[in-house]
């Protein structure tokens, strides 16, 4: 099931936390580009930690860092202003209203 995204399309919602949504206005290539490279840093964490390796780890969550300011999910806000919800509860925003109209199959 996919999680319901805000009116205004900036965040998701996952267990009552809202999540910043990567830009829209990325063009498609590069944004599967970012996810590309987000995926394999990912990747890249999980093998420095099997490998109990703290240098790897630490480049691996670099990559990640950089790969989500990139998609727009970290860092500046791709929208206009600085008002920033990320990881913010639901309920308490100015989003609670809708959040609480949804249907409850939705609050995930």
């Amino acid at each position: 099931m996919t999680p319901p995204v805000t009116p205004d399309g900036r965040y998701i919602v996952v267990r009552g936390r809202l999540w910043r949504r990567a830009n829209p206005n990325l063009p498609e290539d590069e944004r599967q580009a970012h996810v590309d490279a987000l995926m394999r840093a990912r990747r890249a964490v999980r093998d420095a930690l099997a490998g109990d390796d703290a240098e790897a780890l630490r480049a691996a969550r670099a990559a990640v860092n950089e790969a989500k300011v990139a998609l727009g999910e970290r860092g500046p806000t791709w929208w206009p202003g600085d008002e920033d919800l990320n990881r913010h509860m639901a309920r308490n925003t100015r989003y609670a209203d809708w959040y609480a109209a949804l249907d409850p199959s939705q609050h995930r």
